[in-house]
């Protein structure tokens, strides 16, 4: 094996458990979910199908989004059965 070879460390690998929280993600974002309150029936099917867990649900109701750690997927805009989840283009600073 060439030295080369030896230095790389091989990819997908999480060399400290527990520090996904160190990197907020949301900058990635192009496009941020918006959640109608007065239309949401609380069904936690958004909740659920985060990829990237950032949607809560706290006393049986749907919490806000965590924008730090949202990468914009809209998974959640999919899966809503209500449309509560529309989605618009996101404001870079």
């Amino acid at each position: 094996m060439s030295k080369f070879k030896q230095e790389i460390l091989p990819g997908g690998m999480i060399n400290q458990p527990g520090s996904s929280k160190d990197y907020k993600t949301g900058l990635w974002r192009t496009k941020r979910p918006v959640w109608d309150k007065d239309k949401c029936t609380q069904c936690g099917l958004c909740v659920n199908y985060c990829p990237e867990n950032c949607i809560f649900f706290k006393k049986g109701k749907r919490g806000e989004t965590n924008f730090d750690y949202c990468k914009g997927c809209l998974i959640c805009e999919r899966v809503c059965p209500v449309g509560a989840i529309s989605s618009k283009q996101e404001e870079k600073f």
